[in-house]
């Protein structure tokens, strides 16, 4: 009977096919004497990764495949990859051959040996660095290191590094109040430790990917915003609410500027202009939302046009309550007869309330049609 593994190397993927075998045979020779396996968790690849993993898993039993359906996400990935494994050592890094694997025994060691918690394969120590990336991509993540650290319960020099090593008992005590939103979950886990974690930083040189695509673009500054932003405010508040708000701004802006043509050049009555606003309005709101606050749950195809028309059956109470609240604070001069705006932002407060629970509760509880 072989080992049971003393290190699981977990690795998210999507659309990583091209790199899988060639990442396999590179584990092994860098872990020579060393139990390990490796788990790559793939969020449902259209290119058949998950396949291929459990191909070369016949011929390899160190190597195993965990595919999930519906649902996206990098830090979630790598979260469900160590709960599943029954390893001591839990190592995360990427599956586009970027990382430097030679670098895992002494990753190992200082965690094993050295009294360290965590080991951090490092970009901004001596001896690491940011290889052939792009002047504005070298700025974006200086940029983004530097506003992390503000996070932090220690000094890591790199703490935007998708490479890292723990000791199990690290992720036990964090993992219940991880975001688990975005793509940096070594930030996650030192900004959800409840005690300061003892680290070291082991250099290395980051890759050029020579296969597959990068999936670094304005959806993972975005997805690193709302991490910073769930890890200050979402004690205080849902995170998705933040979006959310922002989306209903927005929202109200369309509702108004709709209103004013309906009502003010139209000449149609008022409950008559709030009303078509309202549907307006929310309509934009669910197409940007789905954009925007429930990326990881985005609808698409006919998954789309059901989440419309749930959404809109689901908020029509909230868009009775908008017109009613709206139309009765104006029609009885509460706000006084020329004081529309007033009597449509007083609607669109209690819409906003409805909309955004029964957000979260029908339309976007489960991704449909992804």
């Amino acid at each position: 009977m072989s080992p049971s593994p003393e290190l699981s190397v977990i690795v998210p993927t999507f659309n990583e096919r091209e790199n899988v075998q060639e990442l396999v045979k590179r584990l092994t020779a860098v872990l020579d004497g060393v139990a390990w396996e490796v788990i790559f968790v793939d969020d449902d690849s259209p290119d058949g990764t998950a396949a291929l993993v459990r191909e070369v898993a016949r011929q390899d039993p160190r190597v195993r495949v965990l595919q999930r359906i519906g649902r996206r996400g990098l830090s979630t990935a790598c979260v469900e990859g160590m709960l599943a494994s029954s390893a001591p050592y839990l190592a995360v890094m990427d599956g586009d051959l970027q990382h430097d694997e030679s670098i895992l025994p002494a990753m190992l060691r200082g965690v094993k040996e050295g009294g360290f918690e965590i080991a951090i394969g490092s970009r901004y120590v001596v001896g690491g660095g940011l290889g052939q990336w792009a002047g504005d991509r070298q700025f974006a993540s200086r940029f983004a290191t530097r506003v992390s650290r503000l996070l932090l319960k220690a000094a890591v020099q790199d703490p935007m590094s998708g490479y890292f090593l723990l000791k199990r008992g690290v992720l036990e005590g964090a993992v219940h109040d991880l975001s688990g939103i975005g793509f940096k979950i070594l930030l996650d886990l030192f900004a959800s430790s409840p005690k300061p974690l003892r680290f070291i930083e082991v250099p290395y040189e980051f890759r050029t990917r020579q296969a597959g695509e990068s999936k670094f673009d304005t959806a993972v500054l975005w997805d690193f915003l709302m991490m910073l932003l769930d890890k200050t405010l979402g004690r205080y508040v849902p995170i998705r609410f933040i979006p959310f708000a922002l989306v209903g701004g927005a929202g109200v802006f369309v509702h108004l500027f709709v209103l004013w043509l309906v009502f003010d050049l139209g000449g149609a009555r008022f409950a008559v202009g709030q009303t078509v606003a309202a549907v307006v309005a929310m309509t934009f709101n669910f197409f940007i939302n789905n954009v925007v606050t429930y990326r990881d749950r985005q609808l698409r195809g006919w998954g789309l046009l059901r989440g419309w028309v749930s959404f809109t059956l689901a908020c029509s109470l909230g868009a009775v309550a908008n017109v009613g609240i709206a139309t009765y604070a104006f029609e009885t001069h509460l706000v006084g007869q020329t004081a529309w705006v007033l009597s449509a932002i007083a609607g669109i407060i209690v819409g906003a309330v409805w909309n955004y629970a029964v957000t979260s509760v029908y339309t976007w509880n489960k991704v449909k049609g992804a």
